[in-house]
């Protein structure tokens, strides 16, 4: 008597479907029409496609963290960084995530390009943005450690403006013409610069410190 056996599905990584899924992107304008037809043209089962993600927008989120993920290794692989000031920290953050999209650069324009300017937490970053905040944080605890971040009762609301600091950088990057990016690099020079001496004590802080003076003693 025959045994039957079932029948053999092609082997597939997440990595694998990552780049399948970036380039039906490039190639076509839009994403599959379902997880059938994406997984049918990869010559697998629809249910292999599920052991990894549960739908395009699961997948697109772990595209950006990986990026994300490889942009910190980079930067703790730098044995200089450990001895930056936290302003140089997040300079070198920044210049090293746009380095780690230059080589999907068409896939960022196209997915910023559908995005309205107003938007500020787009849903394939969300994964990226927990991340991202994390990150800045302990940027911001370091910062309080060597007095480069002034403590303000403020102070909490501070990650969400890096956040929106960071996709302005990025929606800078995506929009920029100049050549090597020149315009970019300068951008975020200035901008985290502008970002330290507001978060720094100085002249805000004396501002602060004179207001509740002429409050307090207010007739």
């Amino acid at each position: 008597m025959a045994t039957s056996t079932k029948p053999k599905t092609k082997q597939i990584d997440t990595n694998q479907l990552k780049d399948a899924y970036l380039k039906h992107l490039l190639l076509h304008g839009e994403a599959p029409k379902s997880v059938y037809a994406f997984a049918n043209d990869l010559k697998l089962q629809e249910a292999e496609f599920y052991k990894f993600f549960n739908s395009f927008i699961a997948l697109e989120k772990s595209i950006w963290s990986d990026w994300f993920v490889d942009t910190t290794a980079a930067l703790e692989k730098d044995e200089a960084y450990t001895e930056y000031t936290v302003r140089e920290k997040l300079l070198s953050l920044y210049y090293t995530w746009l380095e780690a999209l230059k080589q999907n650069r068409s896939y960022v324009v196209m997915r910023f390009g559908s995005l309205p300017k107003h938007e500020l937490n787009p849903t394939f970053l969300e994964d990226l943005r927990h991340m991202f905040k994390s990150q800045i944080n302990d940027l911001l605890m370091e910062g309080k450690d060597t007095l480069e971040v002034a403590e303000r009762p403020f102070a909490s609301q501070y990650d969400k403006a890096f956040w929106f600091h960071f996709l302005y950088i990025t929606r800078f990057w995506v929009e920029d013409t100049s050549s090597d990016f020149e315009k970019t690099d300068a951008a975020i020079e200035k901008s985290v610069n502008l970002a330290f001496d507001l978060v720094g004590k100085g002249a805000l802080d004396s501002m602060i410190d004179f207001g509740k003076f002429l409050f307090q003693n207010r007739k």
